[in-house]
């Protein structure tokens, strides 16, 4: 393995309260009851338009982020964390000489101020999101658009990621996948989309891949 891939939300950082505040904003503003953390975690992870989209109504999703996008982007560096084992990890991957990135359906600006503010991006040899080019995960495209940057090949790359999305993104693209069930779904959700390595946390993962 010469290149991994990660998800952001759910994978490397804890994001989430910020992500329900937001959610709870856009939906008050516009007369809604405010979510659950629940709800929100089983809304995201396709990207903004399809989380607005499954809270507010396909008709509403306009006028929601004409709301979410001017909060989030005041406020999106508000109680970010990163995960247990997330710096570990990256750092003894590129001792080993392995390339790290982020693959994400997150804001391609927001994921790398974010990465910045948490000390990740050092340990990072690209970030990869929403609106950086036409695709999100799953489309082959996306993936290989990472890789081309990173001037990898997809047979000696793996993904790691906590949803069907990224489940599929690896299948789609020939890549190796190490779930992680610190997110949004459960182990049986992430083998039910065809995940076979699937584990508790980031330390679990690095034991997996002996590092």
């Amino acid at each position: 393995m010469r290149t991994a891939l990660f998800d952001l939300d759910g994978t490397l950082i804890d994001h989430f309260r910020a992500i329900h505040r937001s959610h709870a904003h856009t939906m008050r503003t516009l007369g809604l009851p405010p979510p659950t953390m629940d709800q929100v975690r089983a809304a995201v992870g396709g990207g903004l338009e399809l989380a607005l989209a499954r809270l507010v109504g396909p008709d509403r999703v306009a006028a929601a982020l004409a709301i979410y996008r001017p909060y989030w982007d005041a406020t999106l560096l508000d109680d970010a964390e990163v995960m247990p084992g997330a710096r570990e990890l990256l750092a003894a991957l590129r001792d080993r000489g392995v390339r790290c990135a982020v693959l994400t359906n997150k804001r391609g600006d927001s994921s790398r101020l974010l990465c910045a503010h948490l000390g990740l991006a050092p340990l990072l040899d690209g970030v990869f999101g929403a609106g950086d080019r036409a695709w999100l995960k799953p489309a082959p495209e996306f993936t290989a658009h990472a890789l081309r940057e990173l001037d990898a090949s997809a047979a000696e790359a793996c993904l790691v990621g906590d949803s069907p999305w990224d489940v599929a993104a690896a299948q789609n693209a020939g890549l190796a996948f190490f779930g992680v069930t610190t997110g949004t779904h459960t182990a049986a959700e992430l083998r039910a989309a065809g995940a076979t390595q699937v584990f508790a946390n980031l330390a679990e993962v690095a034991a997996a891949m002996a590092v």
